[in-house]
This record gives C-alpha cells, sequence and structure tokens, in this order.
C-alpha cells in the first residue's frame, strides 16, 4: 500500500514538475512581429509591447509581467538591431506591463503618468521597494501630454481619460500612423476594469473618442493582435453596449443577476488563458458596481 501512495506521489510530483518547467518556459517566449520599417510588437505572457528604433537609441513600450522577460525583450532587440534602450514607457502600473522594468539598466529613463507612479508606489509597494526594481520606477512623469523626439522620430504621450485606470497613457508614433493603447484597447478579449485605480466603464467611451480622433491607421493594444482605427472603434462600442446596457437594467431597479444576462455575443469577446476571470460576468460587475457605486 505504501508503495503504492509512493509511486503514485512521484507521479504526481512529475506532473507538477512537468507544468512549472513548461510555464517556465512559456514565460520566456516573446513573440516579435515587425509594424512598420522601425516598430515592433512583441507579444508573450502578459501586456503587448511596441519597441520603436531611432537614430539615438529604442524605446520600449511596457514590459510584460517579469523581470526575465525584460530579459528576453532586450534579448529579442539585440536580434533587431545593436542600438541601446533609451526610453521605457510605462502604460499604465498593473504589473503585467511594469514588471519587466527591473531588467534594464538603471539610470534609464521611464516615462509614466503622474497616477500611474502613484499607483505603482501605493498600490504595488512591495515589488518596487528595493533595488533593482526601485531604480526603474518611472522618473519621467506628466500630467496630460508630452512629446518627444528620439533620433528623428516624434512620439506623443497622452492621457486620454479614465478607462482601464485613472493613469492610461497612449503612445503615438507619428511617423509610423501607429498607436499603442495600453488595456484601453483589449483586442477580441474581455477587459480588465480596475475601479480602485480610478479606472470608469461610463467614462471609457469618451476616452476612446479622444483617442479616435488622433490619427492612425494601425493600433498595438494592450493585448490581443495587432489591429486598425477599425478595431479599436468595434471595442468602443462594445464598452458603449456594457455601459448602456448595465446602467438600464440599473435604472430599472434590476439585479447583478439581471444586468449579467445582457447578450454582447456579437462582439465575439474571448477570455486569457492567464486570466479566466476576466469574461462578460466580470465586466458587467464591474459596470454595475460603478453604477450604482456598491461593490457586489
Amino acid at each position: 500500500m505504501l508503495r503504492k501512495i509512493l509511486i503514485g506521489l512521484g507521479a504526481l510530483l512529475s506532473v507538477v514538475l512537468v507544468v512549472v518547467a513548461w510555464a517556465w518556459w512559456t514565460v520566456g517566449q516573446i513573440a516579435v512581429q515587425r509594424v512598420t520599417d522601425d516598430l515592433y510588437m512583441m507579444t508573450g505572457v502578459g501586456g503587448n509591447v511596441g519597441v520603436l528604433v531611432t537614430g539615438n537609441g529604442v524605446v520600449v513600450v511596457d514590459t510584460m509581467t517579469f523581470a526575465r522577460q525584460g530579459d528576453a525583450i532586450r534579448a529579442r532587440i539585440r536580434e533587431i538591431t545593436d542600438k541601446p534602450v533609451s526610453i521605457v514607457i510605462n502604460t499604465h502600473y498593473h504589473m503585467d506591463h511594469t514588471h519587466g522594468n527591473p531588467a534594464f539598466p538603471p539610470g534609464t529613463k521611464v516615462i509614466a503618468t503622474d497616477n500611474t507612479l502613484k499607483h505603482l508606489r501605493e498600490r504595488d509597494a512591495d515589488y518596487w521597494r528595493d533595488a533593482p526594481a526601485r531604480d526603474l520606477l518611472p522618473n519621467d512623469t506628466f500630467e496630460t501630454e508630452r512629446e518627444l523626439t528620439v533620433g528623428g522620430k516624434t512620439i506623443r504621450l497622452f492621457h486620454p481619460g479614465r478607462g482601464h485606470t485613472d493613469g492610461d497613457l497612449v503612445v503615438e508614433f507619428v511617423a509610423e500612423h501607429t498607436i499603442h493603447t495600453g488595456d484601453l484597447y483589449f483586442n477580441g478579449r474581455f477587459p480588465n476594469i480596475d475601479l480602485d485605480s480610478g479606472g470608469s466603464v461610463k467614462e471609457w467611451d469618451a476616452t476612446l473618442a479622444a483617442v479616435a480622433a488622433r490619427d492612425f491607421e494601425r493600433v498595438i493594444p494592450g493585448h490581443g493582435d495587432l489591429s486598425d482605427r477599425a478595431g479599436l472603434l468595434r471595442f468602443q462600442e462594445f464598452m458603449r453596449a456594457v455601459w448602456s446596457g448595465t446602467k438600464a437594467d440599473v435604472d430599472r431597479g434590476g439585479t447583478l443577476a439581471d444586468a449579467q444576462q445582457v447578450d454582447l455575443s456579437r462582439f465575439d469577446m474571448h477570455t486569457i488563458w492567464f486570466a479566466p476571470y476576466l469574461n462578460q460576468n466580470f465586466v458587467v460587475k464591474r459596470a454595475y458596481e460603478e453604477a450604482t457605486g456598491k461593490k457586489q
């Protein structure tokens, strides 16, 4: 009997080790897609990364979830160019967009909004308290808008309003006619809505309208495949439908369960495998909480 138990435990341990090894291997896998001559999108476990090669160094937008991924991002950049990374931009404070920062050299310019830095210090303090993470916190912040010229390339950064959080920024690569939206746009996926950090389902529609007013053709979303203006507008329509449907149910005195029956199938949204809680019920719940002012 003991022998059977030990064999069973050994088999279970083997499975666990295989799963852990697979997960660790997966974390280090970074795919690269060329967007324009000098602009690339990198994807992996976490938020999408934008990489712009300029005559005076490389600009990186977001750094994924682990320092190991930051190392992998840098390795993939070295396959593209021998120019060093001169600027890192964080679109917002969530770990799947910032926790790769410590892989970059101390002293690297890290740009974010004022609110993003505030949230990193207050809501993710344990990670950023000590070196090397502490040395790669945003060190150049702004409130609403900033324009950069790097190696002859113009980059516009702007905070279009509340949505995913209250600190989201969008990166406009002017010559490339491309924007990186961070998590203001989940392409084909149910979004996270961080109400505790100032996010808003209600205001997301107007925020995306401000983004859509810019001059661009291509969109690097926070999650999902490379997209375009039509895709962004479709996501805006989804967020508008979530808010209007939920608010109408609340105004009629409906319950959360009532609101969650809304038919959103026409948008063909999916969950992210590493965040299965991001589904229709979650999104409607966040809208319901905002509409009622009560946590559910």
